[in-house]
């Protein structure tokens, strides 16, 4: 198992990539708090657990620092260290610049990004307390090459590179690693809503001609999750079949 006792953090594993991921963290060995604000990650974690797992559901939303800082507290205080962090929870309120409201930018930006924020510096002091930490967050290829009608969305996820990069630099003496995934077109609740003919029209651009599942993103998790990344730090890897070339 390559997770084995490790106490990993995946937020918004209530479904789609956060579902998968909590999922093959369990099945790796780790004690996965799922934390989300949708009641689906109760199942999620009884699924789980029902399965052999270890898993609990934490309603939480990353926008709350008070409430992110208790949550951290509480996991701290019962399994005596947290090895792992995925920051996975984000939103979309696409529209294009012109047309898009200070309350759609404000919402994708505390979501996508000050959400992370909250996250990670709470975690980054229990981790740097035991020497320890794998810290994983989902950029976007929308953050690597921008997309129409997602300012606000491209924004947050080159912002979270650029975190990312600065996490590398400075956590890194503390035996903690921080690294970010880019997923391209997947088929979960978020691109559901997206119409078939945008669709049709991603999946031209997709080399390999298919949409990833959320297996496929989570394995990239589990692998700068784990000890094989140990020497990877600062990067961004894109999991998208060849779209961001």
């Amino acid at each position: 198992m390559r997770l084995k006792d490790k106490v990993a953090i995946v937020t918004g594993g209530a479904r789609g990539i956060g579902q998968a991921t909590a999922e093959l963290f369990a099945q790796e060995g780790a004690k996965v708090l799922i934390w989300d604000l949708l009641d689906e990650g109760e199942q999620v974690a009884a699924d789980i657990n029902a399965n052999g797992g270890t898993a609990e559901f934490v309603k939480v939303s990353i926008t709350d620092k008070a409430a992110v800082e208790s949550a951290v507290a509480a996991a701290a205080e019962k399994y005596g260290r947290i090895d792992i962090l995925i920051n996975n929870a984000g939103i979309t309120r696409d529209k294009t610049m012109l047309k898009m409201s200070d309350e759609e930018w404000d919402a994708v930006i505390a979501v996508n990004l000050t959400g992370i924020f909250y996250a990670t510096r709470a975690v980054v002091k229990i981790m740097k307390e035991n020497g320890y930490g794998r810290i994983v967050s989902a950029a976007s290829t929308t953050g690597l090459r921008g997309n129409y009608g997602q300012t606000n969305y491209a924004a947050t996820k080159a912002g979270v590179i650029g975190m990312t990069k600065t996490w590398a630099v400075e956590f890194g003496k503390y035996g903690i690693t921080a690294n970010a995934i880019a997923p391209g077109y997947t088929k979960t609740p978020m691109t559901d809503a997206i119409p078939d003919n945008v669709k049709q029209m991603a999946l031209m651009t997709i080399p390999v001609g298919f949409l990833a599942d959320p297996i496929d993103i989570a394995y990239g998790y589990l692998y700068l999750a784990s000890e094989e990344s140990r020497f990877v730090s600062g990067i961004c890897l894109p999991i998208d079949g060849g779209y961001s070339r």
